[in-house]
């Protein structure tokens, strides 16, 4: 068996979520447990989420694999002017997670979808840079509904801090906005990310509750 056939293997039995010792791993396809070791550094340094040790065993850490599909020329260059989008103005995790997922589309895109001439250059705006150093931990708090303590000018210039429950992030072709429930006003509000003056977690959490969600604050949009 070829090494990037057994690689394939590997991944393939992995992906069951489960913990595999080296040694059934071997037996599984053919090789040494030696070299199961050298394939498992090897499958790390390539990016996949593989997470275990020697004498351990090995499993994949939220695998994700997508099923295969069919793409016409004009859904893949939207696929590439998306990443190239996000590459351009979002966070530098979020950035370098694009410009791996660029790689990887190249990698299995045919010949005759590699035109250098459809490749897109995003470059950030000024409001995009600003709001930049914030993004990660407003997309962090978003996801684990932790609160937030923000410094934010308002109309008369004062900064004010305020605590919010970050429910929604925005991009609008220049600037991000944050839409949150803001605990100090009681009330929906709207940030403009690359405005904000300072911004940490503040310790809290907080659980959906009724009329404090974005759903809520889209319904109160609708006509």
């Amino acid at each position: 068996m070829s090494r990037s056939a057994r690689l394939f293997d590997l991944v393939q039995i992995l992906r069951d979520g489960q913990l595999h010792r080296a040694r059934d791993l071997a037996a599984r396809v053919g090789a040494s447990t030696r070299t199961i070791w050298r394939d498992m550094d090897a499958l790390a340094t390539s990016g996949l989420p593989v997470e275990g040790a020697r004498g351990i065993g090995y499993r994949l850490k939220e695998p994700t694999v997508l099923p295969p599909m069919t793409l016409t020329r004009d859904e893949f260059e939207a696929l590439r002017l998306g990443v190239a989008l996000v590459e351009g103005a979002a966070d530098l995790t979020t950035a370098r997670a694009a410009a791996s997922l660029r790689a990887k589309i190249s990698a299995v895109a045919p010949a005759r979808a590699q035109d250098p001439g459809a490749d897109s250059f995003v470059f950030a705006t000024e409001e995009a840079a600003r709001a930049a150093p914030h993004l990660a931990l407003i997309r962090r708090a978003i996801r684990d509904h932790l609160t937030l303590s923000l410094g934010y000018p308002e109309a008369d210039g004062v900064i004010r801090a305020r605590r919010v429950r970050p429910l929604h992030l925005d991009f609008w072709g220049r600037a991000w906005t944050l839409t949150a429930w803001c605990d100090s006003s009681r009330d929906f509000r709207v940030f403009r990310v690359d405005l904000v003056a300072s911004l940490e977690h503040d310790g809290g959490a907080f659980l959906p509750e009724p009329g404090k969600t974005v759903e809520a604050y889209l319904a109160r949009l609708a006509p």
